[in-house]
C-alpha cells in the first residue's frame, strides 16, 4: 500500500459519521480510574510495611545468631600442662 492509499483510506474513515458516544462514560472511566488508582496505591503501602517488616526480622535475626562471628571450636586445644 502506498502512503496515498493509506491516507486516502483514513479520511474515508474519518468522513464517516462517528458511533455514539453511551452516556455517563466519563463519569464510569473516572470512577475506575479512582479505584485503580486507590488500589495501587494500597499494595504499595502493603509493599512497604512487609518490606520494612522484612528488615526488622532480618535485624532481629542478626542481632540474636551472630552470623559474623566464628563458630565455636567443635575439640578444645590439647592441654600443655605444667
Amino acid at each position: 500500500m502506498r502512503h496515498g492509499d493509506k491516507e486516502a483510506a483514513v479520511r474515508r474513515l474519518l468522513d464517516t459519521p462517528h458511533p455514539p458516544v453511551p452516556s455517563g462514560l466519563g463519569a464510569r472511566a473516572a470512577a475506575r480510574g479512582d479505584r485503580v488508582r486507590r488500589r495501587e496505591r494500597a499494595l504499595r503501602g502493603a509493599g512497604r510495611v512487609l518490606a520494612g517488616l522484612a528488615v526488622v526480622a532480618l535485624t532481629l535475626w542478626a542481632a540474636e545468631a551472630r552470623p559474623w562471628e566464628p563458630p565455636p571450636a567443635a575439640t578444645t586445644p590439647p592441654f600443655a600442662g605444667p
